[in-house]
């Protein structure tokens, strides 16, 4: 296990300096699945021990548009802090990441657990409270976002941020599946996207994501934020950029990068 902790303490470090490390995989081609989720979790208990709280789960790269861009064929899946929280604002420090970028998508708020490993689109339509348009804000430790799936479940998913919107709907108001996404970077139309681009239906992701976390033995909990998946490809952000996306129904959600 040393070597799990070597490229645990690795990521650790260059989350806290903001320097990027080469890609785990290129220096190990022996690493699987369930070492890069030990080498998550090593930084889970780290940030844990620190004094922060885990306020969520995300899973990533479940759009054919972010997998294509990044060159996996799966999704990722990591954990959500209350410092990574910054919807009261909108504004973030652009030096407090490496390379970020940002994606539009549905954050769940849970009002019960998700559990047991065989968990449906209807237990996960039971279980949420209500769903927002978010931003997650996504940064890679690995230089250059050279990643593949291993890497980027190693780096808790490329986490980095995320900003919820305030106009919230139950799951019965509102159809996800068809539910429109038009995003904008300084004023200008960018991109669009649709519920249907996250894996067919969002609430499939987080059911597919409760499952996968339990056979590491994490639960879905009441009250977390479930970030399920971006509607489109993620562009790059620059200081001073802001980004706008327009979920229609579900509102609008803005963020600035400072």
């Amino acid at each position: 296990m040393d070597h799990i902790h070597k490229y645990a303490d690795a990521l650790y470090q260059s989350l806290i300096q903001k320097e990027p490390i080469p890609a785990l995989t290129d220096t190990d081609d022996s690493l699987t699945i369930d070492d890069a989720y030990a080498i998550q979790m090593i930084n889970v208990k780290r940030m844990v021990e620190k004094g922060d709280i885990i306020s969520g789960k995300k899973i990533g790269l479940t759009s054919f548009g972010m997998q294509k861009q990044l060159g996996v064929n799966e999704p990722d899946y990591g954990h959500l802090y209350q410092s990574m929280d910054f919807s009261e604002t909108g504004c973030l420090n652009y030096d407090d990441f490496i390379s970020p970028k940002i994606e539009g998508e549905v954050a769940f708020r849970l009002k019960e657990d998700l559990k047991g490993g065989k968990v449906t689109v209807e237990d996960v339509c039971r279980a949420t409270d209500y769903v927002v348009a978010a931003f997650e804000i996504v940064d890679s430790r690995v230089a250059d976002w050279k990643i593949k799936l291993i890497d980027t479940v190693s780096d808790d998913a490329s986490s980095g941020a995320y900003v919820l919107g305030t106009t919230k709907a139950r799951l019965n108001e509102i159809d996800l599946i068809n539910l429109p996404m038009k995003l904008y970077k300084n004023d200008t139309f960018i991109s669009e996207g649709v519920g249907s681009a996250v894996v067919g239906d969002p609430c499939k992701a987080v059911a597919w994501l409760s499952n996968r976390l339990w056979d590491y033995g994490v639960t879905l909990k009441a009250g977390e934020i479930v970030l399920s998946g971006a509607f489109s490809g993620a562009p790059a952000a620059s200081r001073g950029d802001r980004f706008e996306a327009d979920f229609g129904q579900l509102g609008i959600v803005k963020a600035k990068f400072v």
